[in-house]
């Protein structure tokens, strides 16, 4: 069955066919609360909560629309709500959204591309929520504009306009406080974020 049907057959009380929709989402659901909330427990609570919430506002749902975006926007909510409320602030780790280097990479490759990773990770941090949500929507769970634009429900050219302004400021980050990161490594030309 398509997601489309399943939605309907979900919104109809039918748990059956709820179940594939939670499979096939529930890892970008935990990844984006992970990144917002930078615990593993609270994202898995979060994730829960989420999908408990778009299980009980099923039926509310349009299903012409993809499911994913609302599931994220659920998250993002609840996972801001969540820290508003503990007052947390995420520190979460890159290891989950760096790609593994190939065997032949020597391990000071690998070791500089774990640096890396930790100093963009920073330089990501350093940037006001909204940044950091969209940057991480756009980017790290690798959503279209239009899902984006979806998830944070706004329009498809505020997505584009709040992502160059953010990679702005991130270029100017990385400038200021990160410059290991704008320096071009052997055999490249330059780094550009």
């Amino acid at each position: 069955m398509d997601e489309s049907t399943l939605i309907r057959h979900a919104a109809n009380g039918d748990a059956m066919a709820w179940e594939p929709l939670v499979l096939a989402h529930q890892e970008a659901v935990f990844r984006l609360s992970y990144l917002l909330l930078g615990d593993p427990d609270d994202a898995e609570d979060v994730a829960q909560e989420t999908f408990l919430r778009a299980w009980n506002h099923l039926k509310r749902f349009d299903t012409t629309r993809p499911l994913r975006p609302w599931l994220l926007s659920i998250a993002s909510n609840l996972a801001s709500n969540r820290r508003r409320s503990a007052g947390r602030y995420f520190a979460a780790v890159m290891r989950a959204f760096q790609n593994e280097p190939t065997s032949s990479a020597s391990i000071e490759e690998k070791s500089t591309r774990q640096m890396e990773a930790g100093h963009l990770w920073k330089a990501v941090q350093t940037l006001s929520l909204p940044d950091q949500q969209i940057v991480y929507l756009r980017y790290f769970l690798d959503l279209s504009v239009a899902e984006t634009a979806q998830a944070l429900n706004i329009a498809q050219g505020t997505v584009k306009s709040r992502l160059s302004r953010a990679l702005e400021r991130l270029r100017g980050i990385i400038q200021d406080d990160f410059p290991v990161l704008a320096e071009p490594r052997e055999g490249q030309e330059g780094n550009d974020v």
